[in-house]
């Protein structure tokens, strides 16, 4: 099944993005959630997982450098026949130490490599519009054959990126409804979003399950451009399945019309 896609540097990627959280037990709603995310979401799971976005037609997922995500990206690739573009995050606090991350992702042969928000924001002196270490990781990445990108939680970084001319290809970017996570107020972020030529993969779409999907989805597509991405996680195939579509309708129509509600005792009247 096709999902409506944009280009970052040639590669044409599904507008939807499979984010990870949900698979690696950051529910950001509490450390006993985060636990049994943890014991449940096995290998075998998230491969179901992503195989059921894959069936949707989404080909790209983000992720830290996590190896139980390196093995179930191989396994869903080999069961599908479908390369799904790895959008991988290193993590570290300087540039020395950042670069082992950067290593990985190109051994694990990740399409892009966005240092992850504690690197980006932790180096990052508004005042100078600058990044300190950008130039040297930038290279980096490019030296390994992957498009750089940078992950943050401040829309100051994709101005100060922007005017400074940094070899950033892609942006993830904290965007949703409720402001959950968010640095500033969203008409602020959704300024900077659709300000920025780049493409922008917005991320907590849904503010951690705190949104129903056709509002938190649908709030975040209406208002980015065209060519920008929106990254869901999710735990079950019947999610994945059901997100997807959600996305593709309100892409296409500005609105989600014929996916099922929840059902209760308390709908009976308006479920006739």
């Amino acid at each position: 099944m096709a999902f409506p896609t944009t280009q970052i540097e040639g590669i044409e990627l599904s507008r939807l993005v499979i984010g990870t959280n949900w698979f690696m037990g950051y529910s950001h709603q509490s450390a006993a959630k985060d636990r049994w995310i943890r014991s449940y979401m096995t290998l075998e799971r998230i491969v179901e997982v992503l195989k059921a976005f894959v069936a949707q037609g989404v080909n790209c997922v983000l992720s830290g450098t996590v190896p139980l995500m390196h093995e179930a990206i191989q396994v869903t690739e080999q069961e599908t026949g479908v390369k799904l573009h790895w959008m991988c995050t290193p993590n570290g606090e300087h540039v020395d130490d950042l670069m082992p991350g950067i290593e990985q992702c190109a051994e694990w042969d990740a399409t892009f490599c966005m240092p992850h928000q504690h690197w980006t924001d932790g180096n990052m002196v508004v005042n100078e519009t600058r990044i300190i270490g950008i130039e040297q990781v930038t290279r980096r990445i490019r030296e390994l054959g992957m498009i750089p990108g940078l992950s943050t939680h401040r829309p100051e970084t994709v101005v100060v990126c922007d005017r400074a001319g940094y070899d950033v290809a892609t942006y993830i970017q904290l965007y949703n409804a409720l402001g959950f996570l968010c640095q500033i107020e969203t008409d602020w972020i959704a300024k900077v979003i659709n300000g920025t030529p780049k493409p922008v993969i917005c991320i907590k779409p849904l503010a951690a399950g705190r949104l129903m999907p056709e509002t938190g989805l649908g709030f975040v597509l209406n208002s980015i451009k065209p060519n920008d991405l929106v990254c869901v996680g999710c735990l079950t195939p019947e999610e994945a399945e059901s997100d997807a579509r959600i996305a593709r309708e309100i892409i296409h129509r500005g609105a989600a019309q014929t996916h099922d509600l929840a059902v209760s005792r308390s709908k009976g009247i308006l479920a006739d």
